[in-house]
């Protein structure tokens, strides 16, 4: 039986998802289409393969047997569409980046703007995410990540290094003592479901019972708050072309091993070859060199 790939990448977003909602936000489809398609495929196949409640959709025995399938078959889809693309020799269209909320927000932003002035044939696309998607099923075309990548059809194409500092309102310093200590600090950090990322562990880990004084799932909320007086904020200490001016101001405070953080340019090894993408890919890159002073 011939199963249509996007009928398996259907199946693969709801299998990873843990329900049809987060599948059809995934791919950019409705939940009532998603459902349809999802009940027409296991009715070819004559079985089912999820168990749906309202807790989500969890892989029947049937389902688990296709995953790995799945898997490499998107792996491949991927691969072939980066293979067509190379006989593409102009530089234009879509090119997806992906990036944490900080990078998305301070640096792809405004770079998106410069770009356009520069190549007017590409556009990009900037999905500010938490999660790390598939560079290799073609999920992203280029990602910006705090760490390297685990697969070796994945390639580092420019890496840097840089300082972090705490960083509050003048409002909120003059209020502080004059060598304030972290545990003194009102803390403003990631809520549910990102409790789990920086600076939350590190500072659980140097303040005993930590407990931020604001919490939100929203960079630019926690912005806000900060430059209101809110608490402290943990932010890089990086300058570039595009760096935003702000009221915040560092304070001098040891973050220990958390005072310095890397920042990775990463890509499929075989997407460097596609125009589009090896331009964004080279000035990106560029970007970072001017970023560290090489």
């Amino acid at each position: 039986m011939d199963i249509p790939w996007d009928d398996v990448r259907l199946f693969l977003a709801v299998a990873e998802g843990g329900s049809v909602s987060g599948a059809a936000r995934r791919l950019r489809l409705g939940q009532p289409t998603v459902s349809r398609r999802l009940a027409e495929l296991e009715y070819r196949l004559g079985t089912a393969l999820f168990r749906r409640s309202v807790a989500g959709a969890t892989l029947t025995p049937a389902g688990e047997r296709l995953v790995e399938p799945a898997r490499r078959m998107a792996e491949w889809a991927g691969e072939v569409g980066r293979v067509a693309e190379r006989r593409d020799q102009a530089p234009t269209g879509l090119v997806r980046v992906t990036a944490s909320p900080v990078a998305a927000h301070e640096f792809l932003a405004p770079f998106a703007a410069w770009l356009g002035q520069r190549h007017p044939g590409l556009r990009l696309e900037v999905i500010s995410s938490m999660a790390y998607l598939d560079l290799g099923r073609g999920e992203a075309d280029l990602a910006l990540r705090l760490r390297g990548p685990d697969s070796a059809d994945l390639a580092i194409l420019e890496s840097i290094e840089f300082p972090q500092a705490v960083f509050v309102a003048r409002s909120l310093r003059a209020r502080l003592p004059r060598k304030v200590r972290l545990e003194q600090l009102p803390w403003i950090a990631w809520a549910p479901p990102y409790e789990d990322l920086p600076p939350n562990p590190q500072l659980r880990a140097a303040i005993p019972d930590f407990k931020p004084a604001f919490a939100a799932d929203n960079l630019l909320v926690m912005l806000a708050a900060a430059e209101a007086g809110a608490g402290a904020i943990v932010r890089a200490r990086l300058r570039h072309r595009f760096t935003r001016p702000t009221s915040l101001v560092p304070l001098p405070l040891d973050l220990g091993a958390f005072a310095r953080a890397s920042l990775q340019l990463v890509a499929a090894r075989s997407a460097v070859e596609v125009p589009r993408i090896r331009v964004v890919a080279e000035l990106l890159g560029a970007e970072l060199r001017r970023m560290r002073g090489g």
